[in-house]
Formats: C-alpha cells, structure tokens, sequence
C-alpha cells in the first residue's frame, strides 16, 4: 500500500535484553584477504546482529554459533575479495544514501532493543561505535551491489533458455499468490479545537523549557511522541529535501547550525526543530514532537462521514473515484485516484486491509476500519486465485527468473576465479 512519507519509524516488537559481547572471544584477526584483515569482532558484531533481529541467543547454541559463524566467515571473505576488486574499479558508494539507511536501522535497532540502552549493552559498546560498524556494513553493501550490476546488469536470456529453466525447475519455482486489485479512501481523525488547544499547551510548555537553558535531547527523551526518535534524542539523522513533509522541511532548511525553531505545525503534531549540522543539501536534524490527539468523538465523527460515502457510491449517487477525490487525505489521491492496485492476499503490510478485504466479492465496498492512517473503506475491483505458473501466462516473470538463476551463475563463477587470484589466509577453527 502506498503510505504517506513518514519519519516516524514504526514500532516492532521488543526484544528481551541480555549481554552478548561478554561471551565473545577476545578481538584478534579471523582472516586475512589479499591486503585486507578481518577481525574477530566483524565476526562476532554480525553473529549479535542475527541474534539481535532474530530473538535468539546465539551463545546459548553452540550448533547454531558454529554454524553461523563458519558462513557469516566465508561471507566475510567474499566480501573482502568484491571490495578489492571494487577498489580496482574505483566504485564508491553514495555516503547520502549510506547516512539514510543507516539512520533508519539504528531506529529499527533500538525499537527491537527497547532502548538505546539496551541495544548498547546488547552489543557491549557505545552507540557511537554502534553506528561506526555499521555503516561500514552498509557502505560496504552498496559497493558490492554497484560491483555487480557493473559487471552483470545487461545479462540477457534467449527463449529457448527461458524453457529450459522453465521446464527444469517448474517444480521449485513460487506460486503465483491469489491477488486482489482494490482502491481505498482515507479520512484521517482531525482533532477537535480543545485537542489542538491541549498539544499546543504541551509544546508551549517545552518551547518554555528551552527557553531557560534546559538540554534539547534530554527534553526530547522525556517529552517527545515521536516513538522512532524519542530515545535518541529526537535524532532523524541525515535526511535531504523531499524526505520530510513540507511544513517541516521549509522550517528545518532554514536554520543554521545549533539554532532551535518556534513551534511548528504538520499532520503529525507540533514540532519542535534543531539543526545539529548541514552538508550542502542534506542536514542533520533534532526534533520533538507533540502530537495532536483526537478525541473518541472525532473518531466517531470521521466514522460517519466515511460511512455516508460509502452509502452514495453503493446508491449510485457518485463514483468511487469521484469520492475519493473530493475526500481522500491519501497524499497520491490526485495521480491515482485512490487506486492501489494489484497485491497478493497476505501480503499487506497493514493487516487490517486483509481482514477489511477477506469477505468481500468483486465490486462490494468494505465497512470503515481503521489503521494508523485513519479510517478507511475499500473497494475491491476483482480478485484472482493461487495458481501455478505458467510459460503462457506468466512468461515475463519466469523470465525474470531465469535472468537471475543466470546472473547468479554467472556471479558465483566470477567470484571463485577472483577467489583463485587473491590470496587467502584463514586463521581461525570454527
């Protein structure tokens, strides 16, 4: 579903704490690959991350620590082979991009932790050193990737491979998944004036604060709604224009280093913004966040305007597309006139429209249900059951397939022979 661009990072599920850098060998070199040397915590930093994303205790299973920490090794060598020969070919990676992505997993990191607390003891080091690791992963990620596509992205298949691939591996190749095509309207829950009156009062409060000299991130850990940037700080990391919403982003690009805004209004709440720093068109910002709390009768308010909506287009009194035009707060509403389009049942990232979808029949429309968007209702246009596939009706997918079966071959060829050309020194039993 296409969502409204957000900073905010959506909460996952807590991850129960414990100490893992405590059982881990102490720091020595596991391999070295031509010039380059991989350390023992390289090894041991990425094994924490899999324990960390994957709710287990790795050290608690000494058949799962040896396994994983023999293929995380040998893919640390791969990597180090790919970034020779990247280097060789002066590759780069895009350090905007890296600060994005890495911004968005620290957050992703810390909401899995708890805290950023936990998520250092977690990892036994300081979040600064958190952060340091883990962008090499990330720069390190891009530059392979751009490796790969120089070397591979015009890999073509013939028809007659096509079918063979086909024929050889029908077998092994996903169903295509029962889809449904659908169009939405959203009515986000606006608050009433005594609700605006009370998150101004709030932010006013904390503008107050600041006033008198009191620390910005402390504040923002003790007041800030934000749920993704609250614990640390209010920090959004490095973003560029067209991250945030316009209200937001006119006001951020104004300040100057150091420099802390008035309260700002935008769909999500009063903002309060500061500037840490700026890199030409990117800037690395601070906020806080009061949000703007409907009450139960704005809800029901917003219920039965979408319910009368819902009843013209049944009555034929106005169009679906018309509807959502003249009602939707869906910021691609203009383009797509509330059409999402095709997706796989079970796929929707946001369950409710499953459970809104499940009982409908081709051209009914969905009761109200409610999501953090807003209420919304849905049409369904049509819907397609599971099947397998098929040469004559799934020829550009297989297709697909088949060039990245070949890519792959292709890839994992090149690799061994660089594998053959640069030396490689294993010092450590796993």
């Amino acid at each position: 579903m296409k969502r409204i661009p957000l900073f905010f990072t959506i909460a996952f599920a807590l991850l129960a704490a414990g100490t893992l850098r405590s059982q881990q060998s102490v720091d020595g070199i596991a391999a070295v690959v031509g010039n380059q040397i991989i350390l023992k915590s390289d090894l041991n930093t990425l094994i924490t991350q899999y324990g960390l994303q994957n709710k287990v205790n790795v050290y608690k299973d000494p058949q799962l620590l040896k396994t994983l920490s023999q293929e995380i090794l040998a893919r640390l060598v791969d990597e180090k082979v790919l970034l020779i020969k990247a280097q060789e070919d002066t590759i780069k990676a895009d350090e905007e991009r890296v600060d994005q992505v890495l911004s968005q997993q620290i957050n992703n990191f810390i909401q899995q932790a708890g805290s950023q607390e936990r998520l250092e003891s977690y990892y036994g080091m300081p979040l600064v050193q958190i952060k340091k690791e883990l962008r090499q992963q990330i720069e390190n990620r891009m530059i392979i990737e751009q490796l790969r596509q120089k070397h591979f992205s015009n890999i073509k298949v013939s028809r007659r491979e096509v079918e063979n691939f086909f024929y050889q591996y029908q077998d092994s190749l996903p169903r295509q998944d029962e889809t449904v095509d659908i169009s939405h309207i959203l009515l986000q829950i606006t608050p009433s004036e005594e609700s605006f009156q009370a998150g101004y009062a709030k932010i006013e409060k904390v503008k107050e604060l600041l006033n008198q000299g009191q620390d910005f991130v402390e504040l923002a850990g003790q007041y800030s709604e934000d749920p993704g940037s609250a614990s640390n700080g209010g920090d959004l990391g490095w973003v560029k224009r067209g991250d945030l919403v316009k209200e937001f982003e006119e006001v951020a690009f104004a300040l100057e280093p150091g420099q802390i805004s008035d309260i700002v209004q935008t769909q999500f709440g009063f903002h309060i913004i500061q500037m840490i720093e700026r890199q030409g068109e990117r800037i690395h910002v601070r906020h806080i966040l009061i949000r703007l709390q409907p009450t139960a009768e704005d809800e029901r308010r917003t219920v039965e305007r979408l319910k009368e909506i819902r009843r013209k287009i049944l009555a034929g009194e106005a169009g679906f597309e018309e509807m959502a035009l003249q009602n939707s707060n869906d910021p691609n509403v203009a383009q797509d006139k509330g059409r999402l389009g095709k997706f796989a049942t079970g796929s929707f990232q946001i369950k409710a429209f499953d459970a809104a979808i499940k009982p409908l029949q081709a051209g009914e429309i969905s009761e109200p249900f409610k999501t953090d968007f807003g209420y919304h209702i849905v049409l369904l246009h049509g819907r397609q059951e599971a099947r397998t596939l098929s040469l004559e009706n799934d020829w550009q997918q297989i297709e697909q397939y088949a060039i990245e079966f070949k890519t792959t071959q292709q890839f994992e060829k090149w690799l061994k022979e660089l594998r053959e050309e640069i030396p490689i020194d294993v010092k450590v039993e796993i």
